[in-house]
């Protein structure tokens, strides 16, 4: 009798010498490394999402969640639901294969500044991290 597995895995983390994507930040010796295991292209993803406005994507215009306009509206009572909107209906989107567990975010309105901490669970897995990112 097989035994049951409590925990998935993807089939692309079976191939350990095949890369998957790029991560963020570029930072490899010419400026591009690989990630070889979805959980870390996963979260590259991610950040990839936040940081791009919709629009900025070649060939795919939908890409983004327009975190940087709702910084540069102005931050005001309104913003806290806004961004969190964003970033839940957009990553439903474009990256499904995630949960988005919990938001956080610190606005500093007299510098005008806003940070988003992204807490996820990868569905396949249930393994759970997080992200932070800075607008400032």
């Amino acid at each position: 009798m097989p035994i049951p597995l409590t925990t998935q895995v993807n089939p692309l983390d079976l191939q350990g010498n095949i890369a998957i994507g790029i991560p963020l930040p570029f930072n490899g010796p010419v400026a591009f490394n690989s990630t070889y295991s979805t959980y870390d292209q996963i979260k590259s993803n991610l950040i990839n999402l936040l940081l791009t406005n919709k629009g900025e994507r070649v060939f795919n215009p939908e890409f983004g969640s327009d975190l940087r306009i709702v910084l540069f509206e102005g931050l005001n009572e309104d913003t806290d639901n806004e961004i969190r909107s964003l970033i839940t209906t957009n990553a439903a989107i474009f990256v499904p294969d995630v949960t988005i567990t919990n938001l956080d975010i610190v606005q500093d309105k007299d510098n005008n500044s806003l940070s988003v901490n992204v807490q996820y669970r990868i569905n396949i897995s249930n393994k759970t991290d997080q992200i932070t990112v800075q607008f400032i």
